[in-house]
């Protein structure tokens, strides 16, 4: 069985292809807005490139269309003009429909690729930021954010010292030539985590500080919090694998934060390749090849969470 993978939820559009043995072909195309993501324009800008992203993709496999037994769709978490733009280019494939969760998929990508058996997920993006792990049947929330995601307090900081969107990895580089640590508002309640008064806080100091030194406060202070709120829900969960995913998994210094913390307690740490830990369609189709459910009626659901997901990939 060939499962298509359609990934739409924000700013990227994706085509990945997996036979449920190995992933066949993962490629993508991102929009890049000067001020962050305009979700009529990201849509826009999927169905420009729906076409070409597919054909490259299917030549890269090796394959036609004709081989796709069923396509998945990214339903929701998501923005739902870009959720649209890909349920509409999944529907004209006319295939068998699965509709899959967006932020689930960033863990089976993960657990996919690595072979993680049964991780605590730190699930770290633009829109979201949780702490989950797989018990009775679901992906359990131990921890989250309770206002914005860390990708959008970075951006959401970047814009105010002049980065571009997106602002990570430019933040990630400026760090490093940072010398002073600056205190700024440290938010964990238990295993949540707020991030909207740190980012606050970072943006009055604009101009009255060190460049430098500011960025690197801020990025050592927000990932504190995650790795803070992550031990706990280890020490909770007694588990022996942390993996973490989503597009700010991608940073170095957060990585190495999360494998010192998760062996210091004897934990194995995975963090997938870069390309893996940003949204793309391979996480959809490895997740839709998983779930093998195609729906008769479907929709998008942008706010779709990760523990609404009956898991009956896993047996317990």
């Amino acid at each position: 069985m060939i499962i298509l993978g359609v990934e739409s939820s924000a700013h990227t559009f994706g085509i990945g292809i997996t036979d449920g043995k190995k992933l066949l072909v993962s490629e993508r195309d991102s929009y890049k807005g000067v001020h962050g993501i305009i979700p009529v324009d990201a849509a826009k800008h999927h169905r420009e490139v729906a076409k070409t992203v597919l054909h490259k993709a299917l030549e890269k496999a090796k394959l036609s269309l004709k081989d796709i037994d069923k396509v998945a769709f990214a339903s929701g978490p998501g923005l739902p003009p870009c959720l649209m733009a890909g349920k509409e280019f999944a529907e004209s494939l006319k295939k068998p429909i699965i509709p899959v969760n967006h932020c689930v998929a960033h863990i089976e990508i993960g657990r996919f690729m690595l072979g993680a058996k049964d991780p605590l997920t730190i699930y770290v993006s633009g829109g979201n930021s949780q702490i989950l792990g797989y018990e009775d049947g679901r992906y359990r929330v131990y921890g989250e954010t309770l206002d914005i995601g860390v990708g959008n307090a970075l951006d959401k900081f970047a814009r105010s010292v002049g980065i571009g969107s997106p602002g990570g990895p430019e933040i990630e580089k400026i760090a490093k030539e940072g010398k002073h640590y600056i205190e700024l508002p440290y938010s964990v309640k238990g295993m949540d985590f707020v991030f909207s008064g740190l980012a606050t806080a970072a943006e009055q100091k604009v101009g009255k500080v060190k460049k430098e030194d500011l960025v690197y406060s801020f990025q050592e202070t927000a990932f504190s919090m995650i790795t803070e709120a992550t031990e706990r829900a280890l020490a909770h969960t007694k588990k022996k694998e942390v993996l973490m995913g989503g597009g700010v998994a991608a940073n170095k210094r957060l990585q190495e934060m999360i494998k010192t913390m998760a062996e210091d307690h004897g934990a194995k740490f995975y963090c997938p390749d870069v390309h893996y830990c940003g949204d793309q369609g391979g996480m959809i189709a490895v997740l839709g090849y998983l779930v093998n459910k195609p729906e008769k009626k479907w929709n998008i659901n942008p706010r779709w969470r990760s523990d609404d997901v009956e898991v009956t990939w896993i047996k317990d």
